[in-house]
């Protein structure tokens, strides 16, 4: 078999396939045995009939298409496993000639049109240059840090007062949409400001009292009805307030290994410290992406994009995502996509150059990572991965943050005064060493007994 890459565009090629006689002549063998299978001959058992009564009952051109058809695919991922390409859509396939079904000679020739993974080049990014904000913890830091860790051993306490901002409430509900009861809950647990329910609903028991109620207009966001415009009447049943215990050595001792308040705070200012250079090297790394992004061309084909769109708008169909389809949303969704497969180029390019594997370590960090986001458990979750074939698919986000992280390693990071930003722990935590590297199907069996590490970074999205 012989083919030969034809460019089109940078995102797309014309792939021309010849394939002899000899080649083509075992699918040929197969493709009599699957009409013998097929057709009833008298005197012949069924998938025993001579192949030249097959060609006179059927034709040989018969049996020739249907080696072509059950042969194509074979034929044209050879031709992609020859030629190098990584077509990224369904081929458009035409045949431009056949063997004569006469002749015990010729061959098949047929080309494919696909779209493909744009080559780059690579420009030098080392010393990239960016500048993040500047970042210095304050005692403010410190006491927001202590009330946050004071307030999860704090106490609800029924008030006799109006709701408030903050406060804890149970709540009963009612939904009607034309005058008409569509759906209803008692005994919610609710804490005004989280937003986390109904939109309207701050607004409207906000100033409330225990037994009063309020009407307000909002868009459902579950159950059959999610995405109508419907009125909701709301009862307010009870108010609670948090009561923070003391800020003092007790408290230290009950909430942590320390033995006073002082010693406390000092390591809550510590952590701020730590939780400010994270947010610097957050701020660099989103920077250094978009530097990347900005110095390197990536053709975009217009086909990734467009079923990115359809399955964005697809899937969005019964949940309400059907009043938010609009142009707007559109070029939105279009240029995320867009956005999302240059970085994947980019940094599996890099990824390449600087030779980034990924250690069965990182892997189930990550995997522990996704699964608490999803509230599973990480053995379960990493089974279920491994069972539907995602593991590559994980391992390629890993290798590109990985490659990321190179790239920063590497830049130039200042505040804005002026000040160099160490961000090696950042992108190295802990100097932990490189274990051996991971291969897919590799998570059977492992346990995950690690520390979550966070995975929002912007070149581990998924595509």
């Amino acid at each position: 078999m012989k083919s030969a890459v034809e460019n089109l565009t940078p995102t797309r090629v014309k792939l021309n396939v010849e394939v002899p006689f000899e080649e083509l002549k075992p699918s040929i063998d197969e493709a009599y045995k699957t009409v013998a299978s097929q057709i009833q001959v008298p005197g012949f058992r069924k998938g025993k009939v001579p192949s030249k009564l097959i060609d006179q009952r059927v034709g040989r051109g018969y049996v020739l298409e249907t080696a072509i058809n059950e042969g194509l695919n074979g034929w044209y991922q050879a031709a992609v496993q020859e030629s190098g390409i990584r077509p990224l859509s369904r081929p458009e396939v035409e045949i431009t000639e056949v063997p004569d079904p006469t002749s015990t000679d010729g061959e098949l020739k047929f080309h494919a049109e696909v779209d493909i993974r744009p080559e780059i080049e690579l420009p030098d990014y080392a010393g990239i240059k960016v500048e993040v904000a500047a970042a210095e913890s304050s005692d403010e830091d410190v006491d927001k840090a202590l009330d946050e860790l004071r307030g999860r051993f704090g106490t609800l306490k029924s008030v006799d007062r109006p709701a408030a901002d903050g406060d804890f409430l149970t709540i009963d509900i009612t939904a009607t949409i034309d005058g008409a009861d569509v759906d209803s809950a008692s005994g919610l647990s609710y804490q005004v400001g989280t937003e986390t329910m109904l939109e309207g609903l701050d607004e409207a028991v906000t100033g409330l009292s225990v037994d009063e109620d309020a009407i307000f207009e909002t868009t459902l966001v579950g159950g059959d009805h999610a995405g109508e415009s419907a009125q909701v009447k709301v009862v307010v049943k009870a108010v609670k307030e948090r009561e923070l215990p003391e800020a003092d050595d007790d408290f230290a001792q009950l909430a942590s290994e320390f033995d006073t308040l002082a010693e406390l705070r000092e390591d809550l200012a510590k952590q701020a410290a730590d939780s400010k250079v994270v947010e610097q090297g957050v701020e660099a790394r989103d920077k250094v992406l978009d530097k990347l992004v900005e110095l390197i061309a990536v053709p975009v084909p217009d086909s990734v994009v467009d079923e990115q769109v359809d399955a964005h708008f697809k899937e969005g169909n019964g949940h309400g995502e059907g009043e938010h389809d609009t142009e707007e949303h559109r070029e939105e969704v279009k240029a995320n996509t867009a956005r999302a497969f240059q970085n994947e180029v980019i940094l599996d390019a890099i990824a390449e150059k600087e030779e980034v594997n990924v250690s069965q370590a990182e892997l189930i960090d990550y995997i522990v990572s996704a699964a608490s986001q999803y509230g599973m458990d990480p053995n379960q979750f990493a089974q279920i991965i491994d069972q539907s074939g995602q593991v590559p698919m994980m391992v390629s986000e890993v290798r590109r943050r990985k490659a990321l992280a190179v790239v920063l390693g590497q830049a130039t990071v200042t505040d804005t005064d002026g000040k160099t930003v160490d961000l090696s722990d950042f992108v190295r935590p802990g100097g932990e060493e490189e274990a051996p590297a991971v291969e897919a199907g590799a998570t059977k069996g492992t346990t995950a007994e690690t520390e979550a590490t966070p995975s929002d970074d912007p070149a581990a999205v998924k595509f």
